[in-house]
């Protein structure tokens, strides 16, 4: 069973994090979406492989239910070099702080010692596609890439 957390602002990443487990769902992976409000930070460290999505808000910061998730993680430094993780970012590039939250997430994970499988996919708002599209296509790219590199 592969964890989704998301953290969101508004709701869109939340949106984002079910259309990638309904897409994990279809290629044969159990999914589980968590808001990363209500994570528990020490299961985190057990895991194997989690997928994290995040947006940006306001002026690069992390969103309201992103930031206790970030907090807890900074506070806590858990040893993540057995995890694996995979990342999605929603924002929009007329902005120069776009992608900021995904990717301030993704540094602190790497610090703590988890390894990023694949590119960090983005939905990028000025573009005007749905991020149901955007989402299904990043995994569909990343599931064989988390095949080889961890059992999901």
């Amino acid at each position: 069973m592969t964890n989704i957390y998301f953290g969101t602002e508004s709701g869109n990443s939340e949106m984002a994090a079910d259309d990638i487990g309904a897409e994990m769902e279809q290629l044969d992976r159990a999914a589980r979406i968590i808001p990363m409000e209500s994570a528990d930070i020490a299961e985190l460290a057990q895991q194997e492989f989690v997928i994290l999505v995040t947006s940006t808000y306001g002026d690069g910061e992390l969103p309201e239910t992103t930031q206790p998730f970030y907090d807890a993680l900074k506070a806590r430094r858990p040893d993540l070099s057995n995890l694996r993780f995979a990342a999605f970012g929603l924002g929009d590039s007329t902005y120069e702080t776009y992608g900021n939250g995904i990717d301030t997430l993704s540094r602190l994970m790497i610090e703590l010692g988890a390894r990023q499988v694949g590119d960090t996919g983005r939905h990028d708002a000025a573009r005007n596609e749905p991020v149901a599209a955007v989402a299904k296509r990043w995994t569909q790219a990343i599931v064989p890439q988390v095949a080889d590199s961890v059992t999901v």
